[in-house]
């Protein structure tokens, strides 16, 4: 598995707004692969979702992670890195909450339109068999990607909260279920504030509602940021079970791989 860093230039009809670091792990095996979008938790492309990319890689599949936090830098010298927060109880945290509540729904459309555009014409790549994956805030984004992009083949949902939040403008990514592309699998924990179970009763009966593919698991005992092994909140059964869910949604509606990483 080869990984490296490359840069997405995201544009707007024609206009140049910023260049976005990507992370990208690549499958040793030569050829064209499936791909799996990586979406960072509020901490940034840190070591931790670095490895869910690799992991991914030496799966078979071609993985990569942008860096969606690409907007902060305040100018020429720092366009096209990689700002990252430290974890909950971090001094940083003030700092990495105004950096999250300057996102909004608009303009991380457009990063990762410019994603699956980017990977759709890559070499490497299968260009329809292209899916997504998100976690904390992540999932929530892939919420809204599964529903306002074009171009994805199936989601997986990490404990996706503010699903029902505006950030921008609306709608929200709830308010776009009808909307949803492609089949999505929602992974949550029984001890989450956000979302919490009746959020994700909710989720349930709208996906219903609008005829969508969805599958949703409930993990008994754990709590937001589950699958993370490098936060407190870490819960080894259920991330193991998640893992292999996540790659069973993916062999399934994107292309089998190899043994689990």
């Amino acid at each position: 598995m080869a990984s490296f860093w490359e840069i997405q230039r995201v544009e707007s009809g024609g206009t140049l707004l910023d260049d976005m670091a990507t992370y990208v792990a690549q499958p040793n095996e030569p050829g064209r692969h499936p791909a799996v979008i990586v979406i960072q938790e509020v901490f940034g492309v840190n070591h931790h979702i670095q490895n869910v990319a690799d992991r991914f890689a030496a799966a078979g599949y071609f993985a990569v992670a942008p860096a969606l936090f690409h907007r902060e830098g305040a100018n020429e010298e720092v366009r096209g890195t990689n700002p990252e927060f430290g974890y909950p109880g971090a001094p940083d945290g003030d700092a990495r909450n105004a950096a999250v509540g300057r996102w909004k729904d608009q303009e991380l459309v457009l990063d990762l339109q410019t994603t699956i555009d980017w990977l759709r014409n890559h070499p490497r790549v299968v260009n329809d068999k292209i899916g997504i994956v998100g976690f904390c805030a992540g999932g929530r984004i892939t919420y809204l990607a599964a529903a306002a992009c074009r171009g994805l083949s199936a989601a997986v949902n990490f404990y996706g909260g503010n699903t029902m939040a505006i950030w921008g403008a609306g709608p929200t990514p709830f308010e776009r279920t009808a909307q949803v592309s492609c089949p999505m699998l929602g992974l949550f924990g029984d001890q989450d504030a956000n979302p919490t179970p009746d959020d994700v009763s909710k989720i349930e009966a709208a996906m219903k509602a609008a005829g969508k593919t969805f599958e949703s698991h409930m993990y008994q005992g754990a709590g937001h940021g589950f699958f993370c092994d490098e936060r407190d909140s870490y819960h080894e059964a259920s991330a193991k079970d998640a893992w292999e869910k996540t790659l069973g949604w993916f062999a399934k509606y994107l292309a089998p791989v190899k043994a689990a990483a």
